[in-house]
């Protein structure tokens, strides 16, 4: 398995004695390609305020390790979790903990929540269930690897998706395995996990063999199967076609985009490809009504139809700059990048409307949008809710 790419090197950084080869490769030479330098950021002319409304911190360990701990909610508190172990519930308005609960374990991914069950995994492969209310941990249940993205709540089940390409579902009253499916695991992967979702009665996911498929809640029984794109190639890195972001459920189809692959449209119903083009993402996708918002490899940040994949606009301002996947707030598409800065851009336009520093370590996480506000958590463990409003002539 591979990780995500140096903020000053367009290759993934590799794992072992491979990140070594390549690293070592990378180094040799004196001259650095401009073109792999993150983009310097600009002045331009603000047209929105950004106020920081609160932040307050969660836990540590987790600032050089760029692990998906993305906050949830449940629309009165916002749920986060840290490497260190501690899971905490804030309340949305003001910011303060309700409870705190230190379980003791790595955690590295989640947490999920439906308001009564809140469920994180560890890099050692636990999945760890608190209840929502009082934050007391119910059960610990040992999956069969590393989980490196959030589980998703079904009625009767926590979907749980590992890195060695298992997706299991887990009983939510007692953690114990319902059912498991194994999907085939190319030599060589892009370091992370596409977090599952849950619609229609399906759990539906990608995989880092280019692979998104839907399976049945009750059994795991596969309802279809789509490669999004076949490996070309003569290199193992230059093959690689992981879907490490989560897919997107919205209007009766499931969206989807790879590593070095493919940005598509898939109908629930049928697993029928609607259309696809040319894309290469490892962070992820957001939707609104009509539109596809995401950062490219190179973190320039594009929109396009939802009906078509056609492009409506596009900003490289954040260049080589590791944005993350954007969030939608009111007439804004946001992300965050590798010095901590949120920029805040036109949903129609893609004009830049504002850029706020949210703290000194990286983002990594993508931004959450609850009743309004912006929450975004760093890798330094600090969570912050941010309001905006128009700017004044």
């Amino acid at each position: 398995m591979i990780g995500r790419r140096l903020k000053s090197a367009h290759f993934p950084v590799l794992a072992g004695w491979l990140a070594c080869a390549v690293l070592l490769g990378a180094c040799s030479g004196n001259e650095i390609d401009p073109d792999e330098l993150p983009a310097e950021l600009v002045e331009f002319k603000k047209t929105l305020d950004i106020r920081k409304v609160w932040s307050t911190g969660v836990g540590g360990e987790s600032e050089f390790l760029r692990l998906g701990l993305r906050p949830a909610s449940d629309g009165s508190r916002i749920y986060a979790a840290a490497h260190d172990g501690a899971v905490v519930a804030i309340d949305v308005e003001r910011g303060k903990k309700v409870w705190k609960s230190g379980t003791e374990l790595p955690l590295s991914a989640g947490p999920a929540t439906d308001g009564k069950l809140v469920v994180a995994g560890s890099s050692d492969g636990d999945i760890v269930a608190l209840d929502a209310v009082s934050g007391e941990v119910l059960w610990v249940t040992r999956v069969t690897s590393e989980v490196l993205s959030s589980p998703a709540l079904a009625p009767g089940s926590v979907i749980v998706r590992t890195v060695n390409g298992k997706l299991s579902a887990l009983d939510r009253t007692s953690g114990e395995q319902i059912w498991s499916i194994q999907q085939s695991m190319p030599s060589l992967s892009v370091r992370g996990t596409s977090a599952p979702i849950v619609t229609r009665s399906l759990a539906v996911s990608g995989f880092d063999n280019g692979r998104v498929s839907a399976f049945d809640l009750a059994d795991g029984s596969v309802i279809w199967d789509v490669l999004m794109e076949p490996p070309s190639g003569r290199t193992a890195i230059e093959r690689l076609i992981d879907i490490n972001s989560t897919v997107q459920a919205a209007g009766g189809d499931i969206y989807a985009v790879g590593y070095q692959g493919q940005l598509g449209a898939i109908a629930i119903e049928s697993g029928q490809l609607l259309w696809s083009r040319e894309m290469s993402s490892y962070t992820g996708l957001t939707l609104d009504i009509r539109t596809i918002y995401l950062a490219d490899e190179r973190s320039v940040l594009l929109a396009l139809s939802r009906g078509s994949g056609r492009e409506l606009w596009r900003r490289s301002d954040l260049r080589n700059r590791d944005a993350t996947a954007p969030a939608v707030i009111a007439g804004s598409v946001v992300v965050g990048d590798f010095e901590g800065y949120l920029h805040w851009f036109d949903l129609e336009t893609g004009d830049l409307q504002a850029r706020i520093k949210a703290g000194s370590n990286r983002i990594t996480s993508q931004p959450l949008v609850v009743n309004e506000r912006l929450y975004v958590i760093n890798d330094g463990g600090t969570l912050s809710a941010f309001e905006i409003r128009q700017a004044k002539d």
